[in-house]
This record gives C-alpha cells, structure tokens and sequence, in this order.
C-alpha cells in the first residue's frame, strides 16, 4: 500500500504555521492526498483538463483568482465544477484573498474542502512541499543499528546478538552520535537518498544484554543522539566462519537494495578480541575518501600492477 495522509491529518498538523482557515466546514476531511507534489489548476481553469493531474493539492494564487475574477458567476461554476469533477482532495487559496461565493458553492458541490492561508504562494509552497515529502516518502521498517560516524550514516545489521548495539554503544563512549537502535525506520527522499530515525516511544534507549536498559541520553547526553540521518552504509555483522572466504582486498564491492537505492555494504567478521568500534570507524573514514575521490583499495592495486610490470619500469627509468 502506497503511503497517503488524509486532509485532516494534514490540516490538524499544519493549521498554525500554514496559517489554515477552513471554508467549506460542512465538507468531510477524509479525502486522501498520495502525491507530494503541488500543483496550480493552470489551463484546467479555461477549460483544457485533459491533462489534469490528479490526485494533487490544488493551490490557487492570484494570477489563478484573479482570472476568476473577470468571469461571471455561472462560468465560474461551470469553470470549477469541470476542475473539481477530476480527483482534487483539497484546494488551498493562498494570501488571504477573497473567495467568491460560486467557488465555495461549486467545491461543497464536489465535497473538495477549501482552505485560505495569508502566506504568499511561493512561501506556501515551500511550507508544505516538505511535509509532504516526509510524510509521504516510501519508507520500510530494517532490525539494526543506525549511527552517525565522522558524519556518514552507518546502518547496522546480522543476526540478532552479533554485537550490533554493543558496537554502536562503543562508538557513542568515542564521541560519536546514536540515531536507532534495534529497529531503524527507513523513508526515501528523491531517487536516491535513504533517511533513517528511531521509534519516538523508544527515545534512545538501548538494550544491552546482561545490563538491560541503557538510556543513551541521560548517561552520554544530548551530543551523543541524533533525530535523524542520511544512510550512507550498510556494515553487517556476521559471526566468524573459518571455511567462509572473507573479503580482503575491497576489490570485489558488495551492495545491498533498500527501497529502491543501492548502498555499499560491507560485511565484517565477528570473533572474540575483535575491535568493532574502531573498524567501524575506518568504514566510516574510507567513505569519506570514496566521496572526495579517493579509491584506496584501486590506487593500491593500480600500484601492485605497476611495480610488477617491467616494460613500466624500463620506461620509467628511460624517462
């Protein structure tokens, strides 16, 4: 099921700082907004709806009022009832402009709710396209650890009691930033980036086995948490299998799939003696190279391949 908010989840969250006046109060909020985007009814209004987009917010400006306005009554509601014959879930009139009666008649009509707001329509715009995006983001649920390192969102997953809270609560005693643990809640913003928060009932809490409970804020402070974070790699935690083959180069890249954006995963051994805490922190360093340019484990190789080639040293030394 697509994620969609209805209007009145919208109007209850967004009423004071979209500054919403309702104006059709006998017109049922239950209708379902699934698109982030806003649009204006552009051409819809002279009367070309064959390209409507629906399912959308409807926002009116003044250029769109002010066309209205040198109609008469009856093309008015003739204008708006062939608009609102199409899925309008809500219209927003932006800058506190008046509403003239036929608009009101012609959306009760269609049980469409108006709304009027004081913000210019620019500002309008850029308050509520975000909120929509957020709320309306594909968003999965993942079981592990997700924590900020040297600024990069490192996702913690393997098996259930590998380590993964026991490392990230080694990385908050060295400074670094809790953002979820044990469940991650994952959303996508755009084609390609992954945003992860926690459970606001779990409020930075961790469980830790053989102590229990450990609130993070309360014993590391409020430096060591973070609401949320962009989701940059995955570092799966597995137990130690001598007769598996562990990656030892980084040649070969491994990556993994979350709702639609493929991520760089690395898979690390976990044995007794292991500093977790401090390999996670190389993942994390290593990057920040790969984001600046630099690929280690390729240069390294690139110079290998380069030493053991003869003809390149003869012409080196020609040189």
């Amino acid at each position: 099921m697509s994620p969609r908010v209805t209007v009145r989840q919208l109007f209850d969250a967004k009423e004071g700082s979209l500054e919403l006046e309702l104006l059709t109060p006998g017109v049922p909020l239950e209708g379902r907004i699934e698109d982030p985007d806003v649009s204006s009814p552009g051409l819809s209004l002279a009367g070309y709806t064959a390209r409507f987009p629906e399912g959308r917010a409807q926002v009116y400006g003044k250029t769109e009022m002010s066309y209205l306005a040198t109609l008469d009554a009856g093309t008015v509601r003739e204008r708006l009832d062939a608009v609102f014959a199409h899925e309008v879930p809500a219209v927003f009139v932006t800058r506190g402009q008046d509403v003239p009666p036929a608009f009101v008649v012609a959306a009760e009509h269609a049980s469409v709710p108006v709304f009027r707001t004081r913000l210019a329509t620019g500002d309008f715009y850029r308050a509520l396209k975000p909120y929509l995006e957020d709320v309306l983001a594909p968003a999965t649920t993942i079981h592990g650890s997700l924590a900020d390192v040297y600024g990069i969102g490192l996702l913690f997953t393997g098996p259930s009691g590998v380590g993964k809270s026991e490392c990230v609560l080694g990385l908050l005693e060295r400074g670094h930033r809790i953002v979820a643990d044990d469940l991650v809640f994952v959303s996508r913003r755009g084609a390609d980036v992954l945003m992860g928060k926690g459970s606001e009932l779990q409020a930075f809490h961790m469980e830790i086995r053989g102590i229990g409970i450990v609130d993070v804020a309360s014993m590391f402070g409020t430096r060591a948490i973070r609401q949320r974070k962009r989701v940059e790699v995955i570092v799966d935690l597995r137990p130690w299998d001598e007769t598996q083959a562990w990656e030892r180069t980084g040649l070969d890249r491994d990556s993994a799939t979350i709702l639609g954006v493929r991520l760089p995963r690395m898979t690390i051994p976990v044995n007794a003696g292991k500093n977790l805490t401090v390999i996670a922190e190389v993942v994390a360093m290593n990057q920040l190279l790969a984001y600046s340019g630099v690929d280690v484990p390729a240069r390294f190789d690139d110079r290998l391949r380069h030493a053991m080639s003869p003809r390149d040293s003869l012409v080196e030394d020609y040189e």
